[in-house]
């Protein structure tokens, strides 16, 4: 069994003299975590991942400065366009409100620890497992044990590991890499981290292997509220919700401060624009989840019988559907309702790739005077997220539409913002 005690922080002897970082630190030498996820998890579930890092990185830092490098993005499963050019290495920069960010936990980008390292190496990385036997009973524990599976090759002549490293394989190299099974919190990474590493760099990939510290808590919506997308993208979504959708702020009541920890909103304070927003959820959940996913007339069904009920005339759909799918809901939802779904420009599908869309696509979303979503998907409880942080009642949040099978049709559970 590792070591896993608590201990005082330690410089390692051959620590880099650097200045002091922008990160709002009075000190020098911080020690740096970098991370990576299982290459098929989709965005949001990443986004989740980050966000139980940044709570470990926090704590961390109250025995040392420690400094978060935030994960190049790569294509994933949804970013298919081939007119977008290249969707590597794209920093969190073009989605993400970096100063926002720093107001939780110290970040930076890997390009920038790549240019404050004297060379690119990660000097050690602990690839997470879960235990080959399984567990009988949940207890925390963590244990050094022969990889299950192994991404990275030793490299004879360098006498360094390689691997994948955010799009960077022909470039970064670390100088020890072992494979650790592990059941726990992110948390438990902590005395591991003090007590068994004087690294200055360390890599914890298969980051999703450890859970969230407590789901839900106020540090937890902390960290999810310094979250913020970066100023352009909702610039776009706003833009187009006022040309459209009759949307603004202001009577909305929808406006946010110049910091999230200045933001504490109560429920109902958000009235939203005067349309429903939908995620409907189609490509691989017709498949995987076929009890849980309508078809395309039922799902139309649903959404007319919202829209009236609340007397709202426009349905704005956010969706993976084909554009065959999305025509043909439009034809089954008729002439009674102006439909809308964003099509991006060929400039911003260029300057934000699909991930920035996606994100236009929540931000509308989140807008909503109602909100209807699709069950388990990371992508309709992201923007149940953003929501509550705007501060719209639960009952215009947690809605999701139903298979015409599905008799009880359970609604979403309410997760509820806490300060």
């Amino acid at each position: 069994m590792l070591v896993c005690k608590n201990t005082a922080y330690q410089h390692s002897e051959d620590d880099h003299d650097e200045d002091v970082l922008k990160q709002g630190f009075e000190y020098k030498e911080p020690r740096y975590l970098l991370y990576d996820v299982n290459p098929g998890e989709g965005f949001n579930l990443r986004r989740d991942v980050y966000m139980r890092i940044a709570v470990l990185v926090q704590n961390l830092n109250k025995d040392g400065p420690w400094i978060l490098v935030l994960p190049p993005w790569s294509r994933l499963y949804h970013w298919r366009s081939r007119d977008v050019g290249s969707q590597e290495r794209i920093p969190w920069s073009t989605f993400f409100d970096l100063t926002s960010l720093t107001e939780f936990v110290p970040v930076i980008e890997f390009h920038e620890f790549l240019e404050l390292s004297k060379e690119p190496i990660i000097e050690e990385v602990y690839y997470l497992q879960n235990y080959k036997e399984g567990w009988d009973k949940w207890e925390e524990k963590m244990d050094k044990r022969p990889c299950l599976v192994n991404p990275y090759e030793w490299d004879r002549e360098s006498q360094r590991w390689r691997g994948w490293f955010f799009g960077y394989s022909d470039e970064v190299e670390a100088l020890k890499m072992e494979c650790i099974s592990v059941l726990g919190h992110a948390g438990f990474l902590k005395p591991f981290l003090l007590a068994n590493t004087t690294a200055r760099s360390v890599m914890i990939d298969r980051a999703e292997t450890v859970l969230h510290d407590r789901y839900g808590d106020a540090v937890f919506w902390q960290v999810r509220r310094s979250m913020r997308f970066s100023k352009k993208l909702r610039e776009i979504g706003d833009a187009y919700r006022a040309e459209f959708l009759d949307s603004i702020d202001e009577q909305d009541k929808t406006v946010l401060t110049d910091s999230w920890t200045d933001m504490k909103t109560n429920h109902g304070d958000a009235l939203g624009g005067p349309y429903l927003a939908v995620h409907l959820r189609r490509a691989d959940f017709v498949r995987v989840r076929e009890k849980d996913v309508p078809s395309i007339k039922h799902a139309a069904k649903q959404l007319k019988e919202l829209a009236r009920k609340h007397n709202l005339k426009k349905i704005f759909v956010a969706t993976d559907a084909p554009l065959g799918e999305y025509e043909e809901l439009k034809g089954h939802i008729g002439k009674e309702f102006d439909v809308f779904r964003f099509e991006p420009t060929k400039e911003v599908k260029q300057m934000y790739k699909d991930g920035g869309v996606a994100i236009i696509d929540q931000w509308i979303c989140a807008h909503a005077r109602l909100f209807v979503g699709t069950r388990e998907s990371t992508f309709s409880f992201r923007i149940q997220d953003e929501r509550e942080i705007l501060g719209f009642d639960p009952e215009m949040t947690f809605n999701r539409l139903c298979n015409e099978k599905d008799k009880k049709c359970e609604q979403p559970t309410r997760w509820l913002i806490q300060y």
